[in-house]
């Protein structure tokens, strides 16, 4: 990721504003006031990505929870100045509006990692989605080990982190089961 040095620090709000007003929609996060351009994927980071979004997805119907899963695209304010993009995530709240580009709320974040963004999502992404009071989820996901480090709140607020390298592993809340194969079979 690299910053827009030409673009001076702004709120989430006018960072919106402003990625909605170019022509073409870039890939961008707000981190600290400042745009930042994601950089291009790598095809088995953007398939890892699409399995880990139909994974949730079947999982959230298959459970009848009134849950929503979104890919990337979508974003989650951390606060005035941060604003991120995760590769998936799940939302259990009332159904958004059909434009709504903000998931307010999110239980479960998924972010896989690309050779340029291990220490920001394993960092700063950690601290940042945890400041989230609803977030209980915290995956993510690597690509070439084949591993999901699944970091979860506990009832008492504690983060615990296990290694997922097979089996089946649980989302609760919101009461999700999830196969690590679904993920990473065949890739």
């Amino acid at each position: 990721m690299r910053a827009l040095a030409e673009k001076k620090a702004m709120t989430v709000d006018e960072f919106l504003g402003w990625v909605e007003s170019q022509p073409e929609r870039p890939r961008l996060e707000l981190i600290d006031g400042r745009p930042v351009a994601m950089a291009p994927e790598r095809a088995r980071h953007n398939i890892v990505k699409g399995r880990a979004f139909s994974t949730l997805d079947t999982a959230v119907r298959n459970s009848g929870l009134s849950c929503s899963v979104f890919t990337d695209g979508m974003t989650v304010v951390i606060d005035d100045q941060t604003a991120y993009e995760p590769d998936a995530l799940v939302y259990c709240g009332e159904a958004l509006a059909g434009d709504a580009v903000v998931v307010p709320e999110p239980v479960i974040i998924v972010e896989v990692l690309s050779p340029s963004t291990g220490n920001v999502d394993s960092g700063a992404k950690f601290h940042g989605y945890f400041s989230l009071a609803s977030v209980r989820h915290y995956l993510v996901v690597d690509p070439e080990a084949k591993t999901i480090m699944h970091h979860r709140r506990s009832d008492a607020g504690e983060i615990i982190t296990a290694i997922v390298r097979d089996g089946t592993f649980e989302l609760s809340p919101p009461g999700l089961a999830v196969r690590h194969g679904e993920i990473f079979d065949n890739v």
